[in-house]
């Protein structure tokens, strides 16, 4: 393989961002929706009370509590785990970023990828739950 000012290594780790993406939209579309077959299976035929708002269980507010009902099989922390890996999808792919530039030696963008990916963090952070 011919390399031009390193095209082709750009390419791969491009390829690999891709890839990383795709899979995680997909695994969380596949959670979310495991999640609400079961949701429909256990509650479809409920009657649907539009007058009356419930926010979310004060259980699905934490990742671990979440992981907790989603192995347990509760409909609603399968469909909330799957919201958390799609949010977590474009976080990965910061993080693989820098260590793509870390592998290329361009360090001034992986102090930028580090302070992009510090600040997405920080704005997922449990502090802004309450």
């Amino acid at each position: 393989m011919t390399v031009v000012n390193g095209r082709a290594r750009d390419q791969g780790i491009e390829e690999i961002i891709g890839t990383l993406l795709r899979t995680g939209v997909i695994l969380a579309a596949l959670v979310v929706l495991a999640g609400g077959i079961f949701y429909l299976a256990r509650n479809g035929s409920s009657p649907a009370h539009y007058g009356l708002f419930r926010g979310e269980p004060s259980d699905l507010l934490h990742v671990a509590a979440i992981v907790r009902d989603a192995v347990r099989l509760d409909s609603l922390g399968i469909i909330q785990l799957g919201l958390l890996l799609l949010i977590a999808t474009p976080v990965a792919r910061v993080a693989f970023t820098v260590f793509a530039f870390a592998y290329e030696r361009d360090w001034t963008y992986v102090v930028v990828t580090l302070i992009v990916l510090a600040l997405l963090l920080y704005s997922l952070g449990a502090w802004h739950v309450f």
